[in-house]
């Protein structure tokens, strides 16, 4: 009998969380065959069978289980149960000589109906309800047989706006997710115990815009990817880390540590929530690995195969509210980060450029960066540095050469 236990996800994390189970107890699994997702406080990873036999689970979904703990027996002596012979149908029976009937029973006196408990209300939940003049045939029971009880009667009787109509008011409970749950935690952390403020900027996308008509398609075509939006900001962060390493920096205890690298957080939407995994060394990359980096990450994160790996580290945080929809926010700092850059979307707005109002493709961009380290001058000046660098980005992020810098 084999037993399987829980591989540790990373360097830092002691305990997982079984999410889901993708088999029950006495199904036959292959080896290498997911049999589980556990989350852990930074990623959900699918738990594969380390052998093929017959599985006895020995974990409930929700539990939360430490690193090395058995979670499954196989049994790696047993085959997959072959599929059984279809009945040969019997011979028809030969009927028997007629039964002499017997004498008719004597009927008994019918019982009394049992009374339904429909609606019954409890004890309890029959004085609350009087104390409300709340009819019971009014309140949904989830008791025993549908019997009201006490909580049915509170939820009944909570006060609310407007003139009650009786109609069913359910209210549903679940725990959230290991992931969820940490994520929480960070954000709260996050709020508390940085200095947070944020700036604004607008941008006029229209130089962006005109590049992307003109060479997207050869793009996509040369480097089988997309030429999206996130290599421009990627790019532009870049720059602007370097003019203000400030941005580029972090608080440990009482030191200040600033980076030379630029590792970039991108804020994605998973199957599980929030994933934010980084792009190393973005520095070093052009439009091309940008776009197919980012690519890849946000494929990985929406099926679930991220690691704790991919989303460790980071030095600055992009995040974009605007594939939602969202046209303002005040972005979270990514802790222990200093800085996010949140993107919004894009919309026609009227503009004055050369002393003419003209109609323009104008997304607003906002700096929310920790006050203790970084000074406004620091963070003026580097969203700055960004809204150049869009809306110059053949001069300033292309060397005045687009065909050379996007590899065509």
């Amino acid at each position: 009998m084999l037993e399987m236990k829980v591989p540790s996800p990373g360097e830092s994390i002691t305990e997982v969380e079984i999410a889901r189970w993708l088999v029950k107890t006495g199904d036959y699994v292959t080896k290498d065959q997911a049999v589980a997702e556990v989350d852990s406080d930074k990623a959900t990873l699918e738990l594969p069978a380390e052998a093929s036999g017959i599985i006895t689970l020995q974990a409930e979904e929700g539990e939360a289980v430490k690193v090395g703990q058995v979670v499954c027996l196989i049994d790696t002596t047993a085959v997959p149960t072959a599929p059984t012979a279809p009945t040969v149908p019997t011979a028809p029976t030969v009927p028997t000589a007629p039964t002499v009937p017997t004498a008719p029973t004597v009927p008994t006196a019918p019982t009394a109906p049992t009374p339904s408990v429909d609606r019954v209300p409890s004890p309890a939940a029959r004085k609350i309800l009087a104390e409300r003049e709340i009819p019971a045939s009014t309140v949904v029971g989830t008791g025993k047989g549908g019997r009201i009880t006490k909580d049915d009667a509170l939820k009944a009787s909570k006060p609310s706006m407007g003139t009650p109509t009786g109609g069913v008011r359910r209210e549903t409970r679940a725990k959230m997710s290991m992931l969820r749950r940490k994520v929480a935690e960070r954000l709260v952390s996050a709020k508390n115990e940085t200095a947070m403020l944020t700036t604004f900027n607008e941008v006029d996308m229209t130089a962006i815009y005109q590049l992307r008509a003109e060479y997207k398609d050869a793009f996509k075509e040369r480097h089988n990817v997309g030429l999206g939006f996130m290599s421009f900001f990627t790019l532009a962060v870049v720059r602007a880390l370097k003019l203000f390493p400030d941005v580029n920096s972090m608080i440990d205890g009482q030191d200040k540590v600033t980076y030379d690298f630029c590792d970039i957080s991108i804020a994605v939407s998973g199957p599980k929530g929030l994933m934010v995994p980084v792009i190393r060394n973005a520095e070093n990359l052009s439009f091309r690995g940008v776009e197919a980096e980012v690519k890849r990450l946000a494929t990985r994160a929406r099926d679930g195969q991220i690691t704790v790996d991919e989303m460790t580290g980071g030095t600055f945080t992009i995040t974009n509210g605007g594939v939602f929809g969202s046209m303002l926010s005040t972005p979270i700092i990514n802790p222990p980060q200093s800085g996010i850059l949140g993107m919004h979307n894009i919309v026609d707005r009227p503009i004055v450029r050369n002393g003419q109002i003209v109609i323009a493709p104008v997304m607003y961009v906002a700096l929310s960066y920790d006050h203790r380290i970084i000074d406004g001058r620091e963070s003026v000046g580097f969203l700055v540095a960004v809204k150049e660098a869009l809306e110059n980005p053949v001069e300033i992020l292309m060397n005045s050469n687009p065909k050379q810098a996007l590899e065509l």
